[in-house]
């Protein structure tokens, strides 16, 4: 059976396209823990798959001119709470940086999850885990969780209505659907902020 392992992972990475990040949890169903191990050092070898830290492995986005693009931190954090069963959802601070919205850089990259606190260095970068309460990791890994993060760091009055109109922009309808589909689980203060950003578009 092991012998099959490797043409199954690979299948398996393949599946989810490149950008996509993994612990070897995500993949032991797959076969033995040394036939996966086994696997996945075949794919590392060849260049098919990157090993980005400890237990963390990559199917790298590759760019036309800048060759593999590195993994972001929220993905690299998603598949880090994945493999423990667990939820990650950005901080508050981290968020804002993310869409531009404060030029404070927060001090290392944190995470809410609903799993233990941890701290996990992957590259260069420290990624630490903060429990927090569900209805802090409302949207967890999506762009319209991100927005209501960065609203929260903003805090009451902390936004005007070119930055709402800027965010408005960066989501799809989709997505802006999402975003209003959080609001019941934000604090009042926020939902005139989540109701101008979920605005169709006119015109």
């Amino acid at each position: 059976m092991s012998t099959s392992v490797p043409s199954r992972l690979w299948k398996q990475i393949t599946k989810h396209g490149r950008g996509y990040v993994f612990t070897p949890s995500e993949v032991l169903h797959l076969g033995t823990r040394s036939a996966v191990d086994q696997a996945l050092s075949r794919l590392v070898k060849t260049g098919k798959v990157r090993r980005i830290g400890h237990g963390v492995y990559a199917y790298p986005q590759l760019n036309s001119l800048v060759g593999e693009v590195p993994a972001s931190p929220t993905v690299v954090a998603q598949a880090l709470a994945r493999g423990r069963g667990a939820e990650a959802q950005i901080s508050e601070a981290t968020a804002a940086n993310s869409l531009g919205l404060t030029t404070q850089v927060p001090g290392r990259v944190v995470y809410l999850t609903n799993g233990s606190p941890r701290r996990r260095r992957v590259g260069n970068t420290v990624i630490e885990f903060r429990h927090a309460a569900p209805r802090r990791l409302a949207g967890a890994g999506s762009a319209a969780g991100t927005v209501a993060q960065a609203l929260r760091f903003l805090g009451p009055g902390g936004t005007s209505g070119q930055m709402l109109e800027r965010l408005r922009h960066q989501l799809s309808l989709r997505q802006r659907k999402q975003l209003r589909a959080l609001s019941p689980l934000m604090p009042a203060w926020m939902h005139p902020a989540l109701e101008a950003i979920a605005l169709p578009s006119h015109g």
